[in-house]
C-alpha cells in the first residue's frame, strides 16, 4: 500500500474515486520541491462517506496523540523579543546548533496542520485545525523507516471550540471544496491512528545520507553547493517543465528555494549540527530575513520568529500556487538556546479575493476558482493557513521501534 492510499484509507472510504488529475496534483506537490525527501503528505479533502470501516482497519496499529496547544496565528508583538533578541537570533541558533550531541539514528516527529474557516460567513464561522504527523527513523547508511499518523481535527482555538459546541458539536463538518466537484468534510472525530512502519527513500533533495554528512560547513561554501540542487522550483510550473539548479532562479523564487532547502535541512534531514549551524547562518544572510519578537508554536512551545522576505510562498493546503486566490508569509518558530528550528507556519498577507479560470476537467468543461471555495476565504491578515511543528528532532542512540 503506497502512502496516498494509507492516508486516504486511514481518513475515510471515499464515495467516488478520485480523478487521475487530482490525484497526480497532490503526489506531484510532494515530489515538486523536495526531490526524494518525504515530504509532508497532504490529504486531500473529504466528500461524503459510505462506512468507516477502511479507517478502522488501518487505524487498529499503534496509536499516538499528539496533543497541540495552538494560538491564533496571530503575529508576535513589535519589539516583544526575549534576551536572545538583542542579538542575531540566527547566529545565536547557530553557534548552540553546533554543540548538538550526534548519535547512531536520526529520529524526527513533524505534526501538519492545515486550517480551514467552516461556516456561512465571516461573523459567524470558526476554524479547524486539520492535523496530522510523521515519524521517522533513519541509520547512518541513510536506511530510513517512516509512519504516518492521522490527528483528530479539532478547532483551532478556544474560541473556535466554543463556537464549535454551540453548533452542537459536530462529528462532520462541512468546508468549501476548492475542486468544486463534490461537497468536502472534515473528520472531528475520528481517532488518532499510525499507518504502521515502512521504508522510505534515503535521498534528500537529491542527496544521500553520506553527501548530507559532506555539506560544507561554512555558510558561502554550502550556499554555493545549494545553488546546484535541482528540482521543481518554480510557484507555477507546467507539466513539461525540466527541473532546473537553484541557481537559475532569481529574487523571491531563489529566496523561496533556498528556505525550502534550509527548513529541509533543519528539521527532517539527517544534517549533522556543524552542517544544520551553516544552514543557521546562511539564512542570516539572506536579505531581508529578520526577527519578530516571539511566539508560541503550535505545540505551546515559545520561540523567537524569523520572518522571510517573501509575499507569497509554496504552496499552502491541497493547491498549489496556481490554485490560490491570496497572498501568504512564511516565519520560522526557532529556539535560539538549543539550535533548533521549532515550526515553520505560512500566515495570511492578503485573503483570498477573485476569481481565476482554471484548465478544463477531465471531462472537457471549464473550471473557475472562485474565492468562497477557498479554506482560508474568511481568514484576516496575519492568521495562520497551515504550519509544520518539529516536535522531536535529534540525534539518539536509542534504538528505533521494532
Amino acid at each position: 500500500m503506497d502512502e496516498i492510499d494509507a492516508l486516504r484509507r486511514m481518513r475515510t472510504a471515499l464515495a467516488e474515486e478520485e480523478s487521475p488529475e487530482r490525484l497526480n496534483m497532490r503526489t506531484d506537490w510532494r515530489a515538486a520541491r523536495w526531490a526524494d525527501v518525504p515530504e509532508r503528505p497532504r490529504r486531500g479533502l473529504k466528500v461524503p462517506l459510505l462506512s468507516t470501516a477502511a479507517a478502522t482497519a488501518v487505524a487498529a496499529g499503534a496509536v499516538t496523540v499528539v496533543a497541540l496547544q495552538p494560538d491564533d496565528g496571530a503575529p508576535p508583538a513589535p519589539g516583544a523579543g526575549g534576551p536572545e533578541l538583542q542579538g542575531n537570533v540566527l547566529l545565536v541558533a547557530a553557534t548552540n546548533a553546533q554543540k548538538a550531541p550526534t548519535g547512531r539514528y536520526w529520529h524526527t516527529k513533524t505534526v501538519m496542520g492545515d486550517i480551514y474557516g467552516v461556516g456561512k460567513s465571516a461573523a459567524h464561522h470558526y476554524k479547524v485545525d486539520s492535523r496530522q504527523a510523521r515519524e521517522e527513523w533513519i541509520a547512518p547508511n541513510g536506511a530510513g523507516r517512516q509512519t504516518n499518523i492521522e490527528l483528530t481535527d479539532v478547532p483551532l482555538t478556544a474560541q473556535d471550540r466554543q463556537k464549535w459546541q454551540a453548533a452542537g458539536s459536530p462529528a462532520w463538518v462541512r468546508i468549501p471544496n476548492p475542486d468544486g466537484d463534490a461537497p468536502a468534510l472534515l473528520d472531528m472525530s475520528q481517532a488518532s491512528g499510525s499507518s504502521g512502519w515502512r521504508p522510505f527513500p534515503e535521498r534528500f533533495y537529491g542527496m544521500t545520507a553520506g553527501q548530507l554528512a559532506q555539506l560544507p560547513t561554512q555558510p558561502k561554501a554550502l550556499k554555493d553547493v545549494l545553488l546546484n540542487l535541482k528540482g521543481h522550483w518554480h510557484a507555477v510550473s507546467s507539466d513539461d517543465e525540466k527541473k532546473e539548479p537553484i541557481r537559475a532562479l532569481q529574487g523571491q523564487e531563489r529566496v523561496r528555494a533556498l528556505s525550502d532547502v534550509a527548513g529541509g535541512l533543519l528539521s527532517i534531514a539527517p544534517a549533522p549540527p556543524k552542517v544544520r549551524a551553516a544552514v543557521f547562518r546562511l539564512l542570516a544572510d539572506i536579505p531581508g530575513v529578520k526577527a519578530e519578537g516571539r511566539a508560541t508554536d503550535p505545540l505551546g512551545r515559545a520561540g523567537a520568529v524569523v520572518s522571510l522576505p517573501l509575499k507569497t510562498t509554496t504552496p499552502l493546503g491541497l493547491h498549489t500556487a496556481p490554485e490560490q486566490l491570496g497572498t501568504y508569509k512564511r516565519q520560522f518558530i526557532v529556539d535560539p538556546a538549543k539550535g533548533r528550528l521549532l515550526a515553520i507556519r505560512d500566515l495570511v498577507a492578503t485573503p483570498p479575493h477573485g476569481s481565476r479560470e482554471l484548465p478544463p476537467g477531465d471531462d472537457g468543461q471549464p473550471r473557475e476558482l472562485k474565492a468562497k471555495d477557498m479554506p482560508d476565504r474568511f481568514h484576516k491578515p496575519g492568521e495562520m493557513a497551515a504550519y509544520q511543528v518539529f516536535e522531536i528532532a535529534e540525534w539518539t542512540d536509542a534504538d528505533p521501534p521494532s
